[in-house]
């Protein structure tokens, strides 16, 4: 009776151990994030959160603009934030909290490039980020603004996939195909794009909208196989079979 009486005290404990089991097993894990913002950013804030966020809208500048990636939250990031939050449905007051950081979450990999593109695309021509204008790390951190421009482009779109045909090149690959001695695809903020599905002109004229300074396209001198976008100081456009 004492053994039926201390088994009967402890099966309460053994169920409540084996439901707690259960349900930290059955909870799902948490997808890895890139960057985790930690507090909610508004104008009037810097730091490399600040940094981390233009990144993500710097394809949201507006048309002609290029939103400046210096860490400081002025009235061109709430801008940028507020494009962003209008294109996603999210409430848009250009204040990136929870549902914003959630949505910027779900568009990224787990080394930060936005989901449809990727390192690789941005570099065909070299093994490795050496050897251009520019150190690697910066040619890479270049092309990685790049590609989130590509990926606010996509969406503008209609999400319709964007081919890229080559991004950064060292000197020597440049000389290899015949780049200009200046080439912005020596800084890794350069991508030539394919027509896809959606047209050569098209891809010029959506990328006035998404903070590229450089647009060259059909009608420019070597241009009428492909788009080519970048950043520069200074604008210059220039696909005149395209209006541009």
């Amino acid at each position: 009776m004492k053994r039926l009486a201390k088994l009967l005290a402890v099966l309460p404990l053994l169920a409540a151990t084996v439901l707690t089991t259960i349900t930290l097993s059955a909870a799902p894990a948490s997808a890895a994030s890139c960057y985790g913002f930690s507090r909610t950013l508004s104008q009037g804030a810097s730091g490399e959160d600040v940094r981390q966020l233009q990144i993500r809208v710097s394809g949201y500048p507006g048309y002609g603009a290029v939103l400046a990636i210096d860490g400081q939250f002025g009235a061109g990031t709430k801008a940028a934030v507020t494009r962003f939050q209008q294109a996603y449905g999210l409430a848009a007051d250009g204040v990136a909290g929870a549902a914003t950081f959630s949505k910027l979450s779900s568009l990224e990999d787990s080394d930060c490039t936005p989901v449809n593109f990727s390192y690789a695309e941005l570099n065909r021509c070299n093994g490795d980020w050496s050897g251009g204008a520019v150190s690697a790390a910066t040619a890479k951190s270049n092309a990685l603004v790049t590609m989130w421009k590509l990926q606010a482009m996509r969406h503008a779109l209609g999400d319709r996939p964007i081919v890229v045909n080559g991004g950064f090149r060292s000197v020597a690959c440049n000389n290899a195909v015949g780049g200009a001695a200046g080439s912005r695809h020596l800084y890794g903020d350069a991508a030539d794009l394919g027509a896809g599905t959606i047209g050569f002109c098209k891809l010029a004229q959506q990328a006035r909208n998404h903070g590229f300074n450089e647009i060259l396209g059909p009608g420019y001198p070597d241009h009428n196989d492909h788009t080519h976008v970048a950043n520069r100081s200074g604008r210059f456009w220039s696909a005149p079979s395209c209006g541009i």
